[in-house]
Formats: structure tokens, sequence, C-alpha cells
């Protein structure tokens, strides 16, 4: 009740991915992610629905700095 649970800090492959947030043209949905640099597959992590949400994205993976959007 009282104590966060703490989240352990996971890895991604930073040689062959990059943190990019998909997002749609439409209805403005933003999914943040892995993009393989050299193949474009994007792989899903985790909906963002606020600030709240991409700060928790950044800090569970321990990512610094923007994160580019891609369309």
């Amino acid at each position: 009740m009282f104590f966060k649970k703490k989240t352990a800090k996971k890895s991604y492959d930073k040689e062959n991915k990059r943190p990019v947030i998909k997002a749609s043209i439409c209805n403005g949905e933003q999914v943040a992610g892995f993009q393989d640099i050299h193949t474009g597959i994007f792989e899903e992590v985790m909906l963002i629905r606020n600030a709240e949400d991409l700060f928790q994205f950044k800090n569970e993976y321990g990512i610094d700095g923007n994160i580019e959007k891609i369309y």
C-alpha cells in the first residue's frame, strides 16, 4: 500500500534498434517502441496517452533526450 513496486530496467539492442514514437496522422494515437535500423521494422512496446506514459517508457529503458516520431 505505501511502497511503490520498483521497476527493473529493461534493455534493448542499441546497435541494431533505435527508440521511436509511431504516431497516427488520422487520430493522433502514439505508440512507443523500437525500429530496426537495417530493415525498418517497428516493434511496439507501449501506448503513449500522455507525458507521464512517455516518461515511464524513457525511464524503463534508460533513454535520454528526445525520441524521433515516425508517421
